[in-house]
């Protein structure tokens, strides 16, 4: 995948923060697979610039916000667990961002790095697994480890405080609004990766 070059912030800190899909791994695409798989299994559709606009949202969040929009009555934990047997069904096509894993790679053993993401704790195993870069993160915080997702600052002041790192002093990667206001509202620094709709990947 061509690296698209990221715009940091010029000064250093104490410790990065990544969301995971669409941000380490290019992962979108087949997230949105599946979760129109799954919203049409319950009788409904889920369009993409609805998805990408909900990136980040924890699963069943996302199922009840679906339900408020379009007057679904999708069940948000049946919907949601559906949706992540789809995604891990097609894991193995799922490629890395080249220019967010080059600064994990830049900054593995040097400061403490953290995936922060709305999805639960076996997909993001699998995920980095799959991209063999599980061993490069301290800590991992997935939809198990907050009550209030993103927009919500809660996920990445977990992250903050597991690391023991000031919320001041951490530098978040994301490529969701609803992963940016968290930042901001956690009073983090960030850089937007360039979200990436559309990749060439085989039908499962």
């Amino acid at each position: 995948m061509t690296s698209e070059e990221l715009i940091l912030p010029d000064r250093s800190f104490g410790a990065y923060l990544f969301d995971l899909d669409g941000t380490i791994a290019d992962s979108m695409p087949l997230h949105f697979r599946s979760w129109t798989q799954a919203v049409e299994e319950g009788g409904g559709t889920f369009p993409e610039d609805v998805f990408y606009s909900w990136g980040g949202i924890p699963l069943p969040r996302t199922v009840e916000m679906l339900n408020e929009k379009f007057g679904y009555h999708l069940d948000p934990i049946q919907t949601a667990h559906r949706k992540e047997q789809l995604y891990l069904s097609v894991m193995d096509q799922v490629q890395p961002i080249a220019s967010v894993v080059a600064q994990v790679e830049a900054q593995h053993g040097k400061i403490p790095l953290a995936v922060v993401s709305g999805s639960p704790r076996e997909s993001i195993v699998r995920t980095l697994t799959a991209l063999n870069l599980l061993d490069r993160f301290d800590v991992l915080v997935g939809a198990e480890d907050y009550t209030h997702g993103k927009p919500d600052p809660e996920p990445f002041l977990v992250a903050a405080s597991r690391l023991g790192v000031a919320p001041a002093n951490c530098l978040v990667f994301e490529d969701a609004e609803a992963g940016i206001k968290s930042a901001e509202a956690a009073g983090m620094a960030w850089v937007r990766v360039p979200v990436k709709r559309f990749t060439t990947m085989t039908t499962a």
